[in-house]
């Protein structure tokens, strides 16, 4: 079963929401209408396919292993940042906008709440 809560909600419920999780559910969590998160099922190493041995996500990788980043990526737990068109995001920040604009994107986001 699936359950789908917005950012807030989960925020203020997150011990009941934990506690579904927990007993099988899939709660699908949302930020102004968009999935940005899954909160999942415990599953275990044999139906998953983890594996027992696999350093915790947050060790660093040992010379000879790959990045936490690549690690991330390969097993799918993150994705790399993209544009919208498909394009990896540029190395340089993009100018152009100025403190008014940037003041009033945020009086935006802030109106979402």
């Amino acid at each position: 079963m699936t359950t789908t809560v917005g950012l807030k909600a989960l925020k203020n419920k997150l011990s009941e929401y934990i506690r579904l999780a927990a007993s099988g559910e899939t709660i699908m969590i949302t930020d102004r209408g968009r999935i940005v998160a899954e909160l999942l099922p415990p599953q275990t190493a044999a139906g998953a396919g983890l594996h027992e041995q696999t350093a915790p996500a947050w060790q660093p990788a040992r010379s000879g292993e790959d990045s936490f980043v690549e690690r991330g990526v390969s097993e799918g737990w993150l994705t790399p940042a993209r544009i919208r068109d498909g394009s990896p995001p540029p190395r340089m920040p993009v100018r152009g906008l100025t403190f008014e604009q940037l003041m009033a994107d945020l009086e935006r986001d802030r109106e979402d709440r």
